[in-house]
């Protein structure tokens, strides 16, 4: 890592925390790259990875709200590039078959990306597609 690089990577308490590793495995294909028990519940601390994303996952035991569907979306999740449209197509189909909820099945956008949306089953967004934010459009 350069001295000027930035990453971001994002954190989900979630209330069955070691269900939601394991389903974000078989889902999405993150794999567990570190993960501390917790005295109180299952996990204090894990991190899990898909090529060059990272997300942090807990036991929330606080009971944490969710923010609520306003429509079809709550407006608020996480997006991930992945190679192209079989990608798309693959992700959703895997997720949906773990359990997920589809929001938007694999589509074409009117700026050029192709996606979809789903609801981990614990109510979280992700959305999968081939834009890369903070690249130039080529509209």
């Amino acid at each position: 890592m350069t001295e000027n690089a930035t990453t971001i990577s994002t954190y989900y308490g979630y209330r069955d925390a070691a269900a939601a590793i394991d389903w974000l495995g078989r889902a999405f294909g993150f794999e567990t790259t570190m993960r501390f028990p917790e005295e109180e519940g299952p996990v204090a601390h894990a991190e899990l990875r898909l090529g060059d994303a990272a997300i942090v996952v807990f036991s929330d035991l606080d009971g944490y709200e969710r923010p609520p569907r306003k429509g079809e979306t709550c407006g608020f999740g996480t997006y991930l590039t992945v190679a192209d449209r079989g990608e798309v197509d693959k992700v959703h189909a895997r997720a949906v078959e773990a359990g997920a909820t589809s929001v938007w099945t694999p589509d074409d956008t009117e700026w050029g990306n192709y996606r979809c949306r789903v609801l981990d089953p614990e109510g979280f967004e992700w959305t999968f597609g081939t834009h890369r934010p903070g690249q130039p459009a080529s509209w």
